[in-house]
């Protein structure tokens, strides 16, 4: 793959600088993927976007997803900076201390900060990937953590749990109490 091509596929991906063509079949994975979530979501309607059962326990809504993402982002943003600047130190996160800490930050977000928010740190954590001149195996980790290898992880269950959503809109009523 000569120069222009990967700068091509860079802009296609969102990035505004030169991926390295080593990269470009994750970076394809990830906006794919991303792509995927977002227009699932973009198929709901305000309230269904927060209604719980994405996950039953702990009880999650897509907008509860979105901030657990978001998340990920940040943190995996923080890390690959890190990494760049070669002070990285590995350490243990808990991830459902983690988890549970963000969905609890996330009760009182209304949607549109909590997208808002999720988009803004997908850009930044793309930012810090591409902006990785000597990626390592750590830096890896830290990609499929936050990116579509993660997204990946909830993808099929958020494709049952639309199509429930959607269901529910299009369905009768089983009975005069039902709305």
């Amino acid at each position: 793959m000569d120069a222009m091509t990967t700068q091509a596929r860079a802009a296609v991906a969102g990035a505004v600088w030169p991926i390295p063509p080593e990269r470009m079949a994750e970076v394809d994975l990830e906006k794919a993927a991303w792509t995927e979530i977002s227009e699932l979501i973009a198929m709901l309607t305000p309230q269904e976007r927060l209604a719980p059962g994405y996950f039953v326990d702990p009880v999650w809504s897509v907008k509860d997803l979105v901030g657990h993402i978001r998340a990920w982002q940040v943190e995996a943003r923080q890390q690959l900076i890190d990494i760049g600047a070669r002070s990285y130190r590995p350490r243990d996160i808990d991830i459902d201390d983690r988890n549970a800490e963000v969905l609890h930050a996330l009760r009182g977000e209304p949607w549109e900060r909590v997208w808002d928010r999720a988009v803004a740190a997908r850009s930044w954590f793309l930012e810090a990937w591409f902006q990785l001149r000597e990626p390592d195996d750590v830096a890896a980790q830290w990609v499929r953590k936050a990116g579509a290898e993660h997204y990946a992880e909830h993808l099929p269950r958020l494709r049952v749990w639309v199509s429930e959503l959607i269901g529910l809109r299009v369905r009768p009523p089983l009975d005069e109490r039902d709305p």
